[in-house]
């Protein structure tokens, strides 16, 4: 008996067209994780101040993922795409009077907006690309989609380190600060040099997510709109949602791993500078190594699915995620640094195996189901900043042993994962075998 097509062959246009949105929301937030570190040095900013860059940047998700789900209910999801792409250029193109303006706030309202339109984006394609052929296929078509997120990502990791922190004034913080005292006018030739450095690559963006939008507008798309979920009570299939004990923990659980996910790649370059001395240019060659592992480590994970329960290698790996994570906290010089690369390892299998295990069983229920699990990105809002504010801190001492504030604000991470491995060990008696979706 022949196995499903992976989608008609009259809808290998449209999918090839949606599948390059994945790629863009991947650039975006890759490109954005070390702009934590830019804007510290080049606007004088602390800690908490520059992780504002994650709390508006995953604001954004969290904000807009229920009303695109909404709107994707009431109209097409050709519509939610143009919708996506036209906040997302607008976000990029601001960069530009908030670079000449250089104010700090103005680039966050320009993350917030472009970041609305990523999830837009997510909300979109994810169910559209499931939409496009055969029930039977849907995840292995969403699999496939979502193969090319991590070649945005790293993209974006590259453009971040050799055009944007590659040129920025090696000028440390401390003589900066030095030159507002003495020099103020050499300061701002510093930052105005600095912030174009920053700006143009997002104006580029923009000018290449304007294209898309034109070439989606133009584009002949399936109408592929769900009906019925469009004429099912909201309010029903959110209660049906509120009363699945997997699917509420399961959002929980995102949002703790959407936050360890991003203090880890967004901190390893101040960890990198603060322990080991070393330039932002360079730390970010660590975190384009976390990706590349984070990648490799896919599809190694995907392949021992076959073998184990999902929430148990979940839990597992979260424990294994844990202790790489303390060892970044009490091993010194390169061995800490080695084991939060390595941390990614643990992290590629817990977005999309959360995602499948809240959702399984909801049938329609998880059209709007998603958009929460979408939401919960929002943790990568609320716990970056927590971070720095221990970062910002003054360290805390363990007996005789005595911490610095980097390396204590990484308990937050272990935190997250202790949250994954209850969530993994709940789930994990439940099936042993699930569809996976990957972001």
């Amino acid at each position: 008996m022949n196995s499903p097509a992976l989608l008609p062959r009259h809808l290998v246009p449209p999918f090839i067209l949606v599948t390059t949105l994945f790629s863009l929301w991947g650039f975006a937030n890759d490109i954005t994780n070390p702009m934590v570190a830019a804007f510290k040095n080049v606007l004088l900013l602390s800690h908490f101040e520059s992780s504002l860059v994650q709390a508006a940047f995953y604001g954004g998700y969290c904000v807009m993922a229920i009303p695109a789900a909404l709107f994707i209910r009431r109209f097409t999801y050709k519509s939610g795409i143009l919708t996506g792409l036209a906040l997302y250029a607008v976000g990029c193109l601001l960069f530009i009077p908030a670079g000449s303006a250089r104010d700090f706030s103005m680039f966050l309202a320009a993350y917030f907006i472009m970041t609305s339109g990523l999830a837009f984006l997510e909300t979109t394609a994810n169910p559209y690309i499931l939409s496009m052929g055969p029930e039977e296929t849907a995840a292995r078509r969403l699999n496939f989609a979502q193969a090319f997120n991590p070649l945005g990502s790293l993209l974006g990791m590259f453009v971040a380190k050799d055009f944007i922190l590659g040129r920025l004034d090696p000028t440390d913080e401390s003589s900066r600060r030095a030159l507002a005292e003495s020099n103020p006018s050499a300061l701002e030739k510093i930052q105005i040099a600095d912030l174009a450095a920053i700006v143009w690559p997002y104006a580029i963006l923009g000018g290449v997510v304007l294209l898309g939008l034109l070439v989606f507008a133009v584009a002949k798309l399936p109408d592929s709109t769900s009906h019925e979920l469009r004429n099912e009570s909201l309010s029903a299939s959110l209660g049906r949602l509120l009363r699945t004990p997997d699917y509420v923990w399961g959002v929980v659980a995102q949002a703790f791993y959407v936050g360890v996910q991003i203090m880890v790649w967004t901190f390893i370059i101040q960890y990198a500078v603060n322990e080991l001395g070393l330039t932002a240019k360079s730390a970010q060659g660590w975190n384009i190594a976390a990706m590349t592992i984070f990648v490799g480590s896919r599809f190694v994970c995907t392949y021992l699915l076959k073998f184990f329960n999902p929430g148990l290698l979940l839990a597992n790996l979260a424990v294994l995620g844990g202790a790489l994570v303390l060892g970044a906290i009490f091993l010194h010089g390169m061995p800490g640094l080695y084991c939060l690369v390595a941390v990614s390892a643990c992290m590629s299998l817990m977005f999309p195996t959360i995602y499948g295990i809240a959702l399984r069983g909801l049938g329609d229920d998880a059209k709007l189901g998603s958009a929460g699990l979408i939401c919960a990105i929002g943790g990568g809002c609320l716990m970056p900043p927590l971070q720095a504010l221990v970062m910002d801190g003054s360290g805390i001492a363990i007996g005789a042993l005595s911490l610095t504030p980097t390396r204590a604000s990484f308990f937050l991470p272990f935190i997250c994962f202790v949250v994954i491995v209850v969530y993994g060990l709940r789930s994990s008696s439940r099936r042993s075998r699930q569809p996976h979706l990957q972001k």
